[in-house]
């Protein structure tokens, strides 16, 4: 798919309030417009997402070791 100028669009209605904190994220990244800007957010949002449910354990689980198989091997 990739950046191509003929995807379909639909209309979202916001807040002039809204509009402008958009408008005004899609200049700090640099963005070429509102959805790209809005598309890094969700981006951001879902990676932000998969590290708290990915990272509970952070911290707190150590290296498995051959003693922690629970089985005779001998």
């Amino acid at each position: 798919m990739g950046g191509s100028a003929l995807r379909e669009t639909t209309t979202i209605r916001v807040s002039k309030k809204t509009a402008e904190a958009l408008e005004r994220l899609r200049q700090k990244l640099n963005a070429e417009s509102l959805d790209e800007a809005i598309q890094s957010l969700v981006k951001k949002q879902r990676k932000t997402v998969l590290e708290r449910a990915f990272s509970v354990d952070r911290n707190q689980i150590r290296p498995f070791m051959e003693g922690d198989r629970g089985e005779d091997r001998g």
